[in-house]
């Protein structure tokens, strides 16, 4: 039986880590994705909040374009290389209605991930993205297993 270490991960960081650790959060509009390096048996995982860096605050992992660059540096410096790298996918969900004018955080959060990915040449090989619920996952840092749970409104 394997023992792991425990990491909750907040919106707006990522964590990377060559020890095996289990990885938790939670997602709404928000997404995450799960990074794993099947020849090193490491993973990382970021938490972000809105799709693009505007260029006027700081440039933080709250933004998919910057969370996903930082998640990808990470596992290249621990020793990763491109080619050994998939990536799952989560979160996403439009959890308000915001009428007439909608701004539809999740589904833009959801796509620049994959533009990204896409663009890196790093497959997404399961993903659980979009819809009304949040979801609850959590991420096995040695394996790139990913158990997730869908949420209703009411406990997120």
């Amino acid at each position: 039986m394997n023992y792991y270490l425990q990491h909750f991960l907040y919106p707006s960081s990522l964590f990377v880590s060559k020890e095996p650790y289990l990885v938790k959060t939670i997602l709404g509009s928000c997404v995450a994705v799960c990074m794993w390096d099947s020849r090193l048996k490491i993973g990382g995982i970021n938490h972000f909040m809105l799709p693009n860096w505007n260029g006027n605050d700081l440039a933080s992992p709250k933004y998919g374009n910057i969370a996903i660059e930082k998640l990808i540096d990470k596992m290249l410096f621990l020793g990763s290389k491109h080619e050994d790298l998939q990536a799952k996918l989560f979160g996403g969900g439009e959890m308000m209605e915001t009428g007439t004018g909608r701004i539809m955080i999740g589904e833009r959060n959801i796509r620049v991930a994959r533009l990204m990915l896409e663009e890196r040449k790093i497959p997404v090989i399961a993903s659980s993205t979009g819809g009304k619920r949040g979801r609850k996952i959590i991420f096995f840092t040695d394996t790139g297993e990913v158990r997730h749970k869908l949420l209703d409104k009411t406990t997120i």
